[in-house]
């Protein structure tokens, strides 16, 4: 196994591990073990425990902040909300175990690498695109964090119900997030469905739809 691939193989076990029993619950003993190395090769690698979890959190992080990006490039208000929600259940569905490392106890050196530091980063991304949308509708645009982080908490929270339950679908989950914020609890949609579900033509008569 070549350095790289030994890197690679350790990041994958201590992720495992990680997600499984927690930071301070994971020993570089049992790291080694499963890798059958010694611990001297996941110091060599990581300089210990603390090195090799930073790695993984910042991997996790920025694959989710990816993810979260890539859906605010849309143009449309409600397709960007839509795709943010997708966005964070989608990386809790395919990467599990790295949502479980966000969301569990961290060493207090690794306060910059928390889900709720991303989730700061992600209301502040939606928060710049609703400023925008507010001053082309004649809205306050001085109020769009708090709108922010309104969206992002409700999705946040969901979706981390969602985790546990799987159902229903992830887009069905999505759109119904999306109904709440989009229309409001007096004119929610019985049956919502995501805009790419729509027929052809419905909504795009509506600019800020």
């Amino acid at each position: 196994m070549t350095g790289t691939q030994r890197r690679q193989q350790l990041i994958e076990i201590g992720r495992a591990l990680f997600a499984e029993r927690g930071y301070d619950a994971t020993s570089i003993e049992e790291i080694a073990a499963r890798a059958q190395v010694s611990k001297p090769v996941v110091y060599e690698h990581f300089g210990g425990k603390e090195g090799l979890y930073a790695v993984v959190v910042d991997r996790e992080m920025s694959t989710l902040l990816e993810m979260i990006t890539a859906s605010l490039t849309q143009n449309r208000s409600r397709v960007r909300l839509e795709q943010v929600a997708l966005a964070l259940l989608t990386y809790m569905e395919e990467r599990t175990d790295g949502f479980r490392i966000l969301m569990r106890d961290q060493p207090v050196s690794a306060a910059e690498g928390t889900y709720s530091s991303l989730l700061n980063e992600a209301v502040n991304q939606v928060a710049h695109i609703l400023a925008g949308d507010f001053e082309r509708r004649g809205l306050d645009p001085s109020l769009a964090t708090l709108y922010g982080q309104a969206l992002v908490g409700m999705v946040a929270t969901a979706a981390t119900w969602w985790l546990d339950e799987r159902q229903p679908s992830k887009e069905v989950v999505a759109a119904h997030l999306v109904n709440l914020c989009w229309n409001g609890l007096t004119h929610l949609e019985a049956e919502p469905v995501l805009a790419s579900e729509w027929p052809s033509g419905k909504g795009l008569s509506n600019p800020a739809v």
